[in-house]
């Protein structure tokens, strides 16, 4: 049993990722949905995004004492990537299998189908939101050059780790309920202890201690190379071994839990 059980799940997965076109359609359906009459539609984030980060760069500016040239690259990079992929594909997996309720009950797909497709739709918020950064890179004159490709990598981790936490939130939240509040509740206290809206060097020598936060190296190895310097081995190495467990646990939750999500969604 338990060996069909564990057959049946890698051909959920295999299917699903074979069917990443069928993902694709449904991702942009979503945008196209969740927008519907809008004139702008996903501009509306690319829109609030500029007036908060603005807004932000000039306060926090002078609370930091920073030069603004300096700051609101890193301020702008920092929270497109933090709202738009870490913080938002966390929270969005909390309700993968939830919000694919009607599409679970009315036909037969792999479950594997539903993460893509939530993959799929928050890279295309993410390319909007992504306007933002660019807009300040360009408007400062910054740029890294071609060491920011070294973020490709980092982006291809955050993908693999998006996958994984859909089968192990999607799961565990469509079974109880409780856990998505808990979620959103840690990601708030992980937005403050993570340097998104301060700099790593305003902690001085006890900077080193960051590298204990995932969050910080996840966030580090795709920001890192954007804004010009590479991460850190150490980094590297915890951003790897925090994905093999993320992946390994989102697996084996799968597997002991994908004969029941269509009775608990």
């Amino acid at each position: 049993m338990s060996q069909t059980r564990y057959a049946r799940a890698w051909d959920d997965l295999r299917t699903g990722l074979a069917s990443w076109r069928l993902a694709v359609v449904l991702g942009w359906t979503d945008i196209r949905l969740r927008y519907r009459g809008s004139a702008l539609g996903p501009f509306w984030m690319t829109i609030s995004s500029v007036i908060m980060i603005a807004s932000m760069g000039v306060i926090y500016a002078r609370l930091f004492h920073m030069v603004l040239r300096d700051y609101l690259p890193f301020l702008a990079l920092s929270m497109s990537l933090w709202q738009v992929g870490l913080a938002s594909i966390l929270q969005e997996s909390c309700t993968c299998f939830i919000d694919a309720e009607s599409t679970i009950h009315a036909m037969k797909l792999p479950y594997s189908l539903h993460a893509l497709r939530l993959l799929v739709r928050n890279a295309i918020v993410f390319a909007h939101t992504v306007i933002v950064p660019v807009g300040v890179f360009v408007f400062y004159g910054v740029w890294p050059g071609l060491i920011s490709l070294a973020a490709l990598p980092g982006l291809l981790v955050w993908l693999i780790d998006g996958f994984a936490a859909c089968l192990l939130l999607g799961a565990l939240c469509a079974r109880f309920r409780d856990i998505a509040p808990v979620i959103a509740a840690f990601l708030q206290i992980a937005f403050y202890v993570t340097p998104i809206i301060w700099k790593p060097e305003q902690l001085g020598a006890r900077s080193r201690y960051l590298v204990l936060n995932p969050f910080y190296d996840l966030l580090e190895i795709v920001r890192g190379p954007i804004l010009g310097h590479l991460p850190s081995l150490s980094m590297i190495a915890v951003s790897a071994a925090v994905s093999v467990f993320w992946c390994i646990l989102g697996f084996l939750t799968f597997v002991r839990t994908r004969e029941r999500l269509a009775f608990w969604v």
